[in-house]
Order: C-alpha cells, then structure tokens, then sequence
C-alpha cells in the first residue's frame, strides 16, 4: 500500500498505532493531522494529506491491522439549500448568443456559501447526476447573465483512476501515472438550465471556464494542471459543444464504473473527450518516465542555431524556420539592434511578427536549448547549476506595456525581473540554461513587504528559488549519472528551499551562502557562533576576481566546518528540523581597506574532511559565473536596448537573446578548457577561413583549421584583445565586439572565394 508517494510498510503501521495511542479520545480528523505531521505527507502545494491518511486509517483498520477509536457522528447542521422555481415546460426560450451577455462565470466558494447551495439547487433539479458528490479536488462554477440570471452550472474534481484510452492516449505506464495524475482532471458536472436553447451557449462556456481553469486551481490547490477529461453518456449526448470548443476525443470506455472492480456490473458506455491545456500536455504527463535523455540520430545539426533550436515546436515550420533564422542573425551581430541584425527589411517585418507570434512565448522556444542543455551535462560526473535575479531596466522606452517597478521605489524605473539558472562544468565553461523565468512586479502589490509573515511561500516572489531548484531536479532525473548541485547567494537562504532540497535523496544537491544566524536544534545554540568554534582545519586560497574598483586578488581562507540541525522557525514549525552540513570560511591578512571575506556556506553534500570543505568552497566561487552571463546578456546582446511594444514580445526576443549570449560565452571559456581542439569543433569552415583571411592579410582557401584557442585570440583580436604577454585570455566583452565584425569578414570572403582560387595547371603533353 502507497500514499503519497510512499510505502506504507510494518514500521510506518507501527508509528501510526504508536500516535494514536499518545492521543487518547481524539477524533480520526485531528489522527490524521498529526499522523501527516510526522511522517511529513503533504500534497504539492503544501497542505497535509488528511483524505488519503483517512482512507489507510480506515483500511489498516479494516484488515485488523490497527486499532482506531470509533468514529463519531458528525453533529453539525448545514445551512437549507435555496429552492429555485422549476422552469416550466412553456418557459423555454430560443435565442442567440449576444442575447445573454455578457456571460460570467462566480466561482463558488465553502460549502456554506449561498452560491453553493444554488449550485447544489440547480443540479438536483435539472442534471440526471444530481450534486454529487465529487471526488477529490474540486471546483465548482455558476453561469450567469447579467440580463437573465443563473442560466447553469459546472464543475471540475478528481480524474478517473485508470481509463485504457485515455492513457494510451498519454501514452501512460502504471507507475508514470500514479505519479502524474493529479494533473488531470475532470470535467463531472456540465448544466445548461433547460430553460435555454441557444446555439454556441454551451462551447461558449467551455471556451471561457478552459481560460480560468488553470489560475482558479492554482489559486485553490497550488497548482496547475495540464489536461482535462470528461465522460459523455453515448445514450443521453452526442458531445456537440465539445467538439465544438475543440476538445479531443480519443475513444470510449468499457462500461465499467469506478465501482465496480470486479467487473460484476455494466453501467452505459461513455464517450471520452480530453483538453490540453498546456502545448506538451502529453509529455509533461510522462515526465519520468524514461531517465535518461532522448537523443536523436538522424543527422547531426547544420550548425549551433539547429544544435539550438533545431527540436523546437511552435506548431509550424515557417515558425521553426524562422526561429532560425534570427537566432543565426542575431549571433552574427549581438550588440546590434533588430533592423540592423536582421538587415533586410522583410526579414526585420518578419523578426517582429514572429516575437508578436502568441505561440512564440519564452518557455517554447527555450525548450529545445534545454534538450541540449541535458546532453551536454549527461557525459560529466559534477555541474553546477547556480541561480540569479537580475533586472532588466526599459525606463528609457516609457511605452512599453505591462512593465512593473524593478527599484527601491513605487514610481521610479520600470522593467521586466529575470530569474535564471546556468549549468556549469567544473572548469567554468557554461553548459546552457535550465530555468528562466521572467515577470513584471505588480505595482498595486508594491510596498507590501510587511505581510510576508502572512503569506504562504507560494504567494512569495522567494518562491523563484524554488521553481529552479525543481528545474534542477528536473535535468537530474534526465541525468541520472551526473550530480547537480543547485547554488545560490544570501537571498537564497530559505528554510522552504533547503526543506524541498532533503525531500528527494536521490535529487539534486543544494549549496547556499547563509545569511541568516538560524537557531539550532536542542537549544545548541545559533549557526554563526556553533561553527565559528569549531577548530581550524587548514587554510584555503581561492581568487577573488575584480569586483568595481576593487581588483583581483588571491584570499587566504581560515575553514572550518560542522554538521548542524537547524530548528525551524516558528511561523514555520510544519516542516520540521533539518540536518545539513556548514562551511564557514573567513579571509586572514586582507588588503587594507578591503572587507575581508567572510562565507557560511550551507549544503545538503556531506562534509567530514578539509579537502570535502575545500571543494564545497571552490563550487561557490563558480557562482560568479552566472554574473558575468548576466553582463554578457546585458552588455554584449544589449537586451534593454531592444525597442519593443510589451512584455510578452520582450520575453520572446529575450529567448533569443540568451541563448546567443550563452554561446558568446560558451566560446570564451571552452578556449581555455580545450585549447588545442580545432576550431571547427565550434565554428563554421567559412568562419575561421575568413577570420585567418583578414588577421594573415594572405587569401586563406584550403588548410588546417587553427586551434579552438588560436581561434579565440584572433577573433578576440578584433574586439580589442591586444594579446600581450600579461594579458591573459581574451574575455567575453573582446569575444562579442569580434563578433559584431566578423560577419562582415565572412560575407567578404565568400564573394570573393571564386577570385581567391588558383587558376587550373594545364595537363603535361605526351609525345610519340
């Protein structure tokens, strides 16, 4: 037996008996609670499985397996239902749709309420299943005209446990969908006063509770799901307004109810129709079902655009190969702007269409990035995954709708906020984005800080946090052979975070630079003061780059480490203690006037030797590089500069935009990973031939490619690298200003190719 995603053996029977013995006299409702409570079961937005954990009371009870006080009657008294006039036989009225709006939709609240008990009223009246009762989650709709009143009702609840076509449909195992199906649900009460017969009424009412659904679940339940199903009698329905408001059907059931296992009794035959309300509903019901990556052997990509981009589905292959197009242009001259980049003006009519597009949004076109993303991480041992907020500023471009303040002030500088994550080798070279995500704050919400005491972490902007961490856990199911290991700074010390991180062993690690001095478990004291007494076991050097007008340096580090159970806070208790392992490193001999370092570092990866802390140290310093992505992003593809009407088409230029300054950087630091590569391993031949072509100032036709680092350094040499002996490697800013220049190279090169060739040798005579 399993609930919630656990097996309930000898050991949790016995826990169980052992809670309901230290609680005497209390009821099955308040058992469950405190059973939940202690072996941590909770849904996904949070809340405590009390249902489920009343359902296995009562079996375990059943087969004489524990012992439960009686259950006692419940002494409650509802409220009478509203008894609605019945509609006449001579009442029904014909008409149009623009009669009766507009047309609404009241979300019905507790079961108390007066919308409720109409609700109930209406179905116990005109619906052949009457109210209920429905299973699982659960919400409930009235349909109202202004005009005319309540013309019908709704509802969506739990789906059926197992329906063959609807799985093969999804394409679902036993086991993938026991896992996924609380993403499903169902469409179980559908009501249309019989009063009204109008056409297009009732698709019109589909078509506006499938806009709603999504948001009203997640505002109930803490989430969203991504396919609805429904049941039509084949005796009573034909399924009309179904069809109609483009659901799917996909087949009809066996004449077997949710009653009867046994297969004793026959109730009618019901045609089964679905509605994504997500693009990759189908596969992101199969989400685990395979853990390892997909990869497909047709034919290897024409270049980095199609390594990209070249999976994406937008729903139409103008719009892939669009996609492209851009990306390629983009590439070719990061820091210009989309008139220029795209140089023509029909394909600048078309870049600005495509990123109005409504199937162009972000999360689309990053999706086939994230795919390759998998592929290059699945071959390492170790990837770092860090997450950052950056903001990005478009006070110069007042026009822009939807934008939201990103400053200290309500009024002051408006723009969109971008919260991301980067995978990163050991060595630093950047591996591709496995989370974005991009909002504008609502300035009405603005200044509320003071109630974040009052409001779930869901309700918070700190949830991001956790909304990459689950990116992360994502990419690990993909790659199950590499260890991920999620970092953030201060602003990522979250006791939700770390609680979410210790859920899954076999999920991805957590480091985070502490800033809180939390309160230990069993009155050991705080964090800071614990660990900074623990003995010193070595000193670490570690370089600090430049930072503003402070320069580079190499810091000597006092380490010291220690195993701590923190104590939850108090507007926290529900979650529990948690054990983690913490690094505490402090910089001795700092330069004057410099503050010298100090790091807590936290993290679920066990930590029992110097050199174990040491490595923990040297992962945080790989975090700046998600710093300099940002820069790259900013400066080098110069994304507050693009001048477009809203956020929405902001978001999909920015897709772009990313990618194109992930492989800016993906150059600068494979150069230094693997130096001796050739170049090819990266750029086109025509590329590196009209690079060589313009550094040589000798026409470069056949020949071996140069190095990857070779490469680099002439390509760096036209942004500004001089190459000196003290200089070091070229970094990112040198690699796009190259960039911007080489495109012009490369169309010179191939114009002039035919010219730059050797005139044919003539054939030797022969004599005789």
């Amino acid at each position: 037996m399993t609930v919630g995603g656990q097996r309930i053996d000898e050991k949790i029977i016995a826990r169980m008996q052992g809670i309901i013995e230290e609680n005497p006299g209390a009821k099955r409702g308040m058992l469950s609670r405190r059973i939940c409570e202690q072996l941590k079961w909770r849904s996904r937005n949070g809340r405590l499985r009390e249902v489920s954990c009343r359902k296995v009371l009562s079996r375990l009870r059943r087969d004489g397996k524990i012992r439960l006080p009686e259950a006692q009657a419940f002494e409650g008294r509802r409220k009478p239902r509203i008894k609605l006039e019945r509609v006449p036989a001579e009442a029904v009225r014909n008409g149009v749709l623009p009669d009766l709006q507009p047309v609404e939709l009241i979300l019905v609240g507790s079961a108390d309420s007066e919308a409720s008990r109409i609700w109930n009223d209406l179905m116990d009246r005109y619906h052949y299943l009457g109210p209920g009762p429905l299973c699982g989650a659960q919400l409930r709709y009235l349909i109202r005209s202004d005009k005319h009143g309540w013309i019908g009702a709704l509802s969506f609840s739990g789906a059926a446990w197992s329906v063959r076509a609807r799985d093969q449909w999804i394409g679902w195992g036993r086991e993938i969908r026991e896992k996924n199906l609380n993403q499903v649900v169902a469409n179980s009460r559908f009501l249309i006063v019989p009063q009204w017969k109008v056409p297009h009424l009732a698709s019109h009412v589909l078509g506006l509770a499938m806009k709603r659904l999504r948001a009203d679940w997640r505002g109930r339940y803490g989430y969203e799901p991504v396919l609805v199903e429904t049941f039509i009698d084949k005796e009573r329905f034909e399924g009309t307004c179904y069809r109609a408001a483009n659901w799917i059907p996909v087949g009809e059931t066996q004449g077997r109810g949710r009653q009867d296992p046994a297969h004793c009794r026959r109730s009618s035959i019901k045609r089964i129709f679905v509605y994504p309300l997500d693009r990759q509903a189908r596969e992101r019901l199969c989400e685990g079902a395979t853990p390892r990556v997909r990869v497909i052997t047709k034919r290897d990509p024409e270049d980095w655009a199609e390594a990209e981009f070249g999976s994406v589905k937008l729903g139409d292959r103008r719009l892939n190969r669009r996609l492209l197009e851009i990306a390629r242009d983009f590439y070719a001259r990061p820091q210009a702007q989309i008139p220029q980049a795209c140089q023509t003006r029909a394909r600048t009519k078309a870049a600005y269409r495509f990123f109005k597009h409504p199937s162009t949004n972000m999360d689309d076109l990053l999706e086939a990035h994230r795919k390759s993303t998998y592929e290059r991480i699945a071959d390492k041992k170790i990837v770092l995954c860090p997450q950052d907020t950056t903001s990005l500023n478009y006070s110069t471009h007042p026009a822009t709708e939807n934008l939201g303040p990103i400053g200290s002030k309500k009024e002051g500088i408006i723009g969109l906020i971008v919260h991301d994550t980067m995978a990163f080798s050991l060595e630093g070279t950047p591996l591709g984005l496995l989370d974005v995500q991009c909002w504008a704050r609502d300035a009405e919400e603005f200044g509320k800080k003071h109630q974040r005491k009052q409001r779930t972490i869901e309700e918070k902007e700190s949830y991001k946090w956790l909304r990459s961490f689950q990116s992360v856990a994502e990419a690990q199911r993909h790659c199950p052979n590499a260890m991920l290991v999620s970092m953030g700074d201060r602003e990522a010390d979250i006791y939700e975070l770390f609680d979410l991180a210790l859920q899954d062993p076999k999920g991805p690690k957590l480091l985070v630079r502490a800033e809180q001095d939390r309160l230990l478990e069993d009155g050991q004291g705080h964090l800071w003061p614990v660990v900074a007494a623990q003995p010193e076991v070595g000193i670490q050097e570690i370089h600090v780059p430049r930072r503003g007008t402070i320069a580079a340096r190499m810091a000597r580090l006092a380490v010291r480490f220690a195993e701590v159970t923190l104590k939850p806070p108090k507007d926290k208790s529900k979650y529990g203690p948690l054990k983690l392992w913490a690094v505490l490193a402090q910089e001795i001999d700092a330069p004057k006037d410099i503050p010298p370092l100090c790091w807590m570092l936290l993290t679920t990866c066990r930590v029992t030797t110097f050199e174990e802390a040491t490595e923990k140290l040297a992962w945080y310093t790989k975090r700046w590089g998600i710093e300099i992505y940002h820069k790259t992003l900013k400066s080098g593809c110069r994304i507050e500069k693009r001048q477009l009407g809203d956020a929405d088409t902001i978001e999909a230029c920015l897709a772009i935009d990313m990618v194109v300054a992930w492989r800016v950087y993906h150059l600068t630091k494979l150069g230094r990973e693997v130096p001796d590569l050739p170049c090819t391993v990266f750029c086109e031949e025509d590329e590196w031939k009209a690079l060589a072509t313009f550094i040589t100032k000798r026409p470069v036709v056949e020949g071996t490619p140069p190095t990857l680092r070779h490469y680099t350094r002439m390509l760096a040499s036209l942004g500004g690298f001089l190459g000196r002996k003290g200089d070091g490697e070229p970094g990112t800013k040198s690699i796009w200003l190259g960039q911007q220049r080489l495109d012009d190279f490369k169309l010179a090169w191939k114009l002039l190719v035919p010219h730059l060739r050797p005139p044919p040798v003539p054939g030797a005579y022969s004599y005789g």
